[in-house]
């Protein structure tokens, strides 16, 4: 197959003029091409006089020799450094586990790495239980809703638990930065079209399925696994763990049931805190790691469009940006899960606490743009050697954040933040959020250290986007569960200190995010096929 990367083509064009182009690319006729497929489409906005589309290209040409020879005929012909002849590859595994499971293998967890790796054990035969702390999509949505509109709070059924994790009420992000040489990623992304995504992200260079449709993907997700002989249990919390001699035996959930069990994949989340301690107590080794801290900053979506792209912002997708700064003091400080026409919600998941997120739908057709300004903080900040020190820190700072806006999501402009005064009136910008919300000082909801790092780097990336530090612009605190701020132990073989219990996602400290979590989930049903066979083939 001939793969053409590099075609540059207006921002209004129509397919005729892309066969076009391809034809030119070859020197061929258009005729001559059977089919073809986008690879990637990304825009080239350097020129903001003359922006244009990006694609590269797979496809198949006429001819009368075989198609190999053709294909080379026409590469050497073209003379064109861009044009290669490239072999598909899909995503390939056959399990070849030959020890035997006593019991189905059961998935703690239902976000992106919990489901992934269900549907695939589903799809091999192993009958996986899938067990969810929240509520299914529909009891979710109504949930959440109410709570954004009364502040009262289900601990158990939240934006962070339920079914497809904290993903479900976000942008549905599908970047990642892992490299594809086993083609993970390209499962992913073909698994989410299957069930209802749209094609598009197969291509885009920045795709995003939008947390509306992504809610519907899910539910399809979930019917395929008990289509397969698979099992779901939602209002189901692993609540402790039965262990002899090193290895698991059974797991106890919502305190009073046991169910035995061998094969545990804890895909838990970043913000199951209760779990982390209690696999603390059970002797899982963990540790704390990493993470940011910071808040959701709002603009106008047409300032930051028009910053980007000139005046062709209007022909073309709300833009996004990703910024990064280093801080006079050696923080790292950058933009994180930027949410183009987006919405800020209230994403608490524990009464008394407060911690914002960013979400968008499909069509990213909201007024503002948003994103968390965050700055790294790491062990050493948290004040405690305790593997959960990160979790106490992030405690502290969304209680602050929930007394700061009693009760309701405090924000602040961006001019008052900087003169340490609480707002009393909004600017220009009107605040989208899903969430009550109060004027505040957000600066008694952030370590000064934090705070000055935020306020640095919102300087410094006004010089990339114009208009960044407007001092207009509506900040909203805290944002903290950018990822897991603990680590759960894992060997080469996935598999904990604890015989039986696999460690998955971003909730273990393995991922960042939809796609990667997701892959996480791949590679556990891949070391769990290779150790053991499917129920079915008993």
């Amino acid at each position: 197959m001939l793969r053409i990367t590099q075609i540059k083509l207006p921002i209004k064009h129509t397919e005729q003029e892309l066969r076009k182009a391809i034809g030119k690319a070859l020197k061929i006729s258009p005729d001559r091409i059977e089919e073809y497929r986008i690879i990637k489409k990304s825009i080239d906005a350097r020129k903001k006089e003359d922006i244009k589309f990006i694609y590269t290209i797979d496809l198949k040409v006429s001819g009368k020799n075989n198609i190999k020879e053709n294909e080379e005929e026409i590469r050497k012909h073209s003379k064109n450094p861009n044009v290669s002849i490239i072999e598909p590859s899909h995503y390939s595994f056959i399990p070849s586990g030959t020890s035997k499971l006593d019991e189905r293998p059961i998935i703690v967890g239902m976000g992106p790495a919990g489901l992934f790796c269900a549907l695939l054990l589903a799809r091999h035969g192993y009958q996986p239980i899938l067990m969810e702390r929240g509520a299914s999509i529909p009891e979710r949505v109504e949930s959440v809703e109410h709570f954004w509109k009364s502040n009262e709070l289900n601990p158990e059924n939240n934006v962070p638990f339920g079914e497809g994790g904290a993903g479900t009420f976000s942008d549905g992000k599908l970047n990642s930065m892992v490299k594809d040489v086993s083609n993970r990623f390209r499962l992913v992304l073909e698994t989410f079209v299957e069930y209802g995504a749209p094609s598009e992200i197969l291509y885009l260079n920045k795709p995003h399925i939008g947390t509306d449709q992504l809610r519907s993907v899910v539910v399809n997700m979930r019917k395929e696994i008990i289509r397969l002989g698979g099992e779901i249990r939602f209002h189901t919390k692993l609540t402790d763990l039965m262990i002899e001699n090193g290895g698991l035996q059974a797991i106890e959930v919502n305190h009073n049931e046991i169910i035995p069990c061998k094969i545990l994949i804890a895909a838990i989340g970043h913000s199951a805190r209760d779990t982390f301690a209690m696999f603390l107590n059970r002797g899982l080794s963990l540790s704390p790691k990493p993470f940011a801290i910071g808040l959701r900053i709002q603009h106008r979506q047409d300032q930051i469009s028009k910053t980007q792209y000139g005046d062709q912002y209007i022909h073309l997708p709300p833009a996004d940006y990703k910024l990064t700064h280093q801080t006079k003091t050696g923080r790292g400080v950058y933009s994180f899960c930027m949410c183009p026409g987006g919405f800020v919600v209230n994403a608490s998941s524990e009464k008394g606490h407060l911690v914002v997120n960013g979400m968008s739908n499909h069509a990213r057709d909201e007024e503002n743009a948003n994103s968390a300004i965050v700055v790294t903080v790491k062990p050493e900040d948290f004040g405690s050697s305790d593997p959960l020190g990160g979790i106490a820190f992030q405690r502290k700072w969304e209680k602050l954040a929930y007394e700061t806006g009693k009760g309701s999501i405090p924000i602040q402009l961006y001019g008052d933040l900087l003169r340490n005064k609480e707002s009393v009136t909004l600017g220009s910008i009107k605040p989208i959020i899903k969430g009550q919300y109060r004027l505040a000082n957000l600066h008694h909801c952030l370590p000064k250290p934090v705070l000055e790092a935020v306020i640095e780097g919102i300087e410094a990336f006004d010089k990339k986007i114009n208009g960044f530090a407007d001092e207009e612009a509506i900040l909203a605190g805290v944002e903290s569960r950018t990822s897991s701020p603990v680590r759960i132990h894992r060997n080469e073989q996935y598999e904990s200190n604890i015989r039986g219990i696999y460690p998955c996602g971003e909730g273990a400290g393995y991922a960042g995010g939809i796609t990667s979590a997701a892959i996480d989930g791949i590679r556990i049903f891949e070391a769990i096929a290779n150790r053991f066979q499917a129920k079915n083939k008993e």
